[in-house]
């Protein structure tokens, strides 16, 4: 009893510190930053990881490591720290807390097909549900884009006939306005997020010390990122100003961020997965609880976005129990 009480309260901590990152990276950020803080994040995560793999190792022996662990754990590490993580935080950055958190469901979504496709594993009628729940709610934040897109072309043309056609016209770009640059952001982050579990789990089979994992794939993602710094002026921006200006809300997120995984996997340690999954699935409300507290100016929320948060946490904890 003393191991669910505790698992479970890492879990919902693991939830509020990934939820109050979701806050941190939107007040930390406007659509035109062109630092969105993803890569000081990664470097928390991987000095945080770092200090507590060493702490494990000195206290309680080091891990019997393999090539083919490291492997596993590097390539999990450029989907999820590097691809993953810059996308998801570029989400959050251009659609906001709440509605990025609620794409942010779709990792559970894309997992399981990755899962059956990948792993064999079985398709069960509650994950046939949970998997549909995050699709409506998906299809529902679209719609509302597409609501949103329409409003503001209906307020940029003129009454004239000219111009109304030309705004017909516009409107043939039918995949642009549903499914909008920001959007596609949060679905590739979480198509790289659900690959990189499946690959982490993997490495995990080779060299079962998360906390090891966390810190190569962190450490991997950094690399990545300054490499990529020396080609697009964009990551040389982020690399740069991460060091030179201390921006308190994007260095916190990164701190929330690192909690987040931290705590995860301290519930793993002491409850099943699906329960862990199950408690950290309540992210969408507490983000959308914070964004309503403390981000009154910057998002606009309405019924659309409030049911679709709801429906996709209930899809994810439907695929938890499934």
């Amino acid at each position: 009893m003393e191991e669910l009480r505790l698992g479970s309260f890492y879990a919902l901590m693991s939830a509020l510190g990934f939820s109050s990152a979701n806050i941190m990276v939107r007040k930390g950020t406007s659509e035109s930053s062109k630092n969105n803080g993803a890569f000081i994040s990664m470097v928390i995560t991987a000095l945080i990881s770092g200090v507590i793999f060493i702490g494990i190792g000195l206290s309680r022996g080091w891990p019997l490591l393999s090539w083919e662990g490291i492997f596993w754990f590097c390539l999990a590490g450029i989907l999820t720290t590097f691809f993953g993580r810059n996308l998801l935080y570029t989400s959050i950055q251009l659609l906001g807390a709440v509605r990025a958190s609620a794409i942010k469901r779709l990792n559970p979504f894309f997992a399981v097909l990755f899962g059956v496709g990948l792993l064999n594993e079985p398709i069960t009628l509650p994950l046939m549900l949970g998997l549909l729940f995050i699709f409506i709610s998906f299809t529902l934040l679209i719609y509302e884009n597409d609501k949103k897109s329409n409003r503001q072309h209906n307020k940029e043309v003129s009454v004239d006939s000219e111009a109304i056609t030309e705004t017909h016209k516009k409107k043939t770009m039918k995949v642009y306005n549903v499914i909008s640059k920001s959007y596609i952001y949060g679905i590739a982050s979480s198509v790289c997020y659900a690959l990189g579990y499946v690959v982490r789990k993997v490495g995990l089979s080779e060299i079962n010390e998360p906390f090891f994992g966390t810190f190569l794939g962190a450490g991997v993602g950094v690399l990545v990122f300054i490499l990529m710094a020396g080609f697009k002026e964009r990551y040389s921006i982020s690399v740069k100003t991460s060091f030179e200006k201390f921006e308190f809300w994007l260095i916190l997120a990164g701190v929330s961020t690192s909690l987040g995984q931290i705590f995860y996997f301290l519930a793993l340690s002491k409850i099943e997965v699906s329960r862990v999954a199950l408690i950290a699935s309540v992210e969408v409300v507490i983000t959308l609880i914070l964004s309503a507290i403390f981000l009154k100016k910057v998002e606009s929320l309405n019924g659309t976005v409030i049911l679709a948060c709801i429906l996709s946490m209930a899809g994810a904890m439907i695929l938890a129990m499934g």
